[in-house]
């Protein structure tokens, strides 16, 4: 993806240490941004309810928003398969 021009941030309600023990466990190449407060993923409407084993809580749906240069987002995957998702996107970014 970054060989594609994609500037890759993952957010999550982590912290900064648990980020940067994750990022160096995978080898990840990318930036992780801390979220604790949800702000940043309430407004992108990802922050919701969930149902876990019949127990309602607030979590993060998992999602990629493919943002253009110009801050628009032009495309968003928001069923995401931890498997294959990274091949999805990046023949995305190949299309585009």
């Amino acid at each position: 993806m970054l060989d594609a021009g994609a500037v890759v941030i993952g957010i999550s309600k982590d912290g900064v240490s648990s980020h940067e023990k994750f990022k160096k466990k995978y080898g990840l190449p990318f930036y992780l941004l801390s979220d604790p407060e949800h702000s940043v993923m309430e407004s992108y409407g990802v922050w919701q309810e969930k149902n876990m084993y019949g127990k309602k809580t607030m979590g993060t749906k998992r999602s990629t928003f493919v943002i253009d240069e110009n801050g628009t987002i032009i495309k968003v995957f928001d069923k995401v398969k931890t498997d294959i998702h990274g091949e999805d996107v990046l023949k995305f970014l190949l299309q585009i």
